[in-house]
């Protein structure tokens, strides 16, 4: 499926302009998003990665989900890829780069993303009871709001989603099943 800019009535705006924008190149940002992913599971967290490039198309920030490593109700990986992009940026205002995202962002990371003054956000499956572009409330393009970022949606979206559906299924079969007995001597 190809990305659509979901942001009715904005353009991609001045900010957009950079290496990570094209077709070929979201893509190959949002399979290393997913390899991110994939390390999260293997770490025992939701299956969620993200990644920061700069105007240059360098990757700045990279991140996973990491709320029960870190016992951090805001490790989200959106967010530890920013504060690692704002670190390596020293700079709080990442003007100019493109955050690629396993999944829609929540309410709390779409405001990281305003606040941040990030240009563009790619992601790749939408999160029906959580997402705060699409899903739920859009606060991309809040009028309210002091920043408003292009939107591309559904790059990747089957393998995103996918690799989500299939974590909460294990999740579900390893609460239904009994324990196993102890081991007797």
């Amino acid at each position: 499926m190809k990305p659509v800019l979901n942001v009715p009535g904005k353009s991609a705006g001045k900010n957009a302009a950079s290496p990570a924008g094209s077709e070929a190149s979201d893509l190959a940002y949002m399979d290393q998003a997913l390899e991110l992913a994939a390390a999260a599971e293997l770490a025992g967290e939701v299956p969620i990665g993200a990644l920061v490039i700069n105007e240059r198309g360098e990757v700045i920030g990279r991140g996973y989900n990491r709320t029960r490593l870190d016992a951090d109700p805001t490790a989200h990986a959106e967010m530890v890829a920013l504060r690692e992009a704002a670190w390596r940026a020293a700079n709080p205002r990442l003007t100019g780069c493109t955050l690629y995202a396993t999944i829609e962002p929540c309410a709390m990371c779409a405001g990281a993303l305003i606040q941040a003054r990030i240009a563009r956000l790619v992601y790749g499956a939408p999160d029906p009871k959580a997402g705060a572009l699409h899903s739920v409330p859009s606060l991309a393009a809040h009028p309210a709001l002091n920043h408003e970022y292009a939107v591309i949606a559904g790059v990747r979206a089957q393998a995103c989603g996918a690799r989500l559906s299939e974590f909460f299924r294990r999740c579900r079969a390893r609460q239904a099943s009994p324990p196993e007995p102890a081991a007797t001597d």
